[in-house]
């Protein structure tokens, strides 16, 4: 599967530092390689489950409240409404943004 993954999160930020994208690309790893996991879809509460366990909690080591982290995925869900391919990079890249989290990756 090859992606311009650089260029799906500069749809949303032309800023974003090309390091950083490598380094949620090279966190995301071996999901990247399928197109349904290199997916995220916000219709689907286990996916969101997920993505708050093990990205925002886990490696971004956030401790807010659980209906801080639900407002930002809906945040990141309805700036990237119009996407039909909501990318985990630029999903990822996002949050990491929302919270101030780039420097985690670069």
């Amino acid at each position: 599967m090859s992606t311009d993954w650089a260029a799906d999160v500069k749809k949303y930020d032309p800023q974003a530092d090309d390091k950083v994208i490598a380094g949620i690309v090279h966190y995301c790893g071996i999901a990247l390689q399928h197109r349904d996991s290199s997916l995220i879809s916000f219709s689907d509460p286990k996916e969101l489950e997920t993505v708050k366990s093990h990205f925002l909690k886990k490696k971004l080591e956030l401790t807010n409240p659980e209906p801080e982290l639900d407002a930002a995925l809906a945040e990141v869900a309805k700036i990237m409404k119009a996407d039909h391919t909501r990318n985990r990079v630029t999903v990822y890249y996002l949050l990491a943004k929302h919270f101030g989290k780039i420097s985690k990756f670069g």
